[in-house]
């Protein structure tokens, strides 16, 4: 049996036991949609965190890879957008 298929039948499972949990749950229909509502904006929220985490740390790998080769920017460009963004602060 290919691990596809085992897959696919782990998925339907759980999608089908699911729907029957929600079916015969003793809750209210409007409670049990606003439990799913918080969970599903929950792991939303973790995961938008981890994805934010995973592109701000391939940014610095990236950045840090183009300094190395050269592709950077110089260290006196740099120091004077530095300047300047301090300068505007300032003023």
């Amino acid at each position: 049996m290919k691990s596809g298929k085992v897959v696919l039948g782990l998925v339907a499972g759980f999608a089908t036991g699911t729907l029957l949990g929600l079916l015969f749950a003793p809750d209210k229909g409007t409670d049990t949609r606003k439990k799913i509502s918080k969970k599903q904006h929950k792991y939303s929220n973790a995961a938008e965190k981890k994805f934010n985490t995973f592109i701000d740390e391939i940014t610095e790998k990236f950045d840090a890879l183009m300094n190395e080769i050269g592709f950077g920017k110089s260290e006196t460009t740099v120091k004077a957008n530095e300047g300047k963004k301090e300068a505007d602060h300032s003023a």
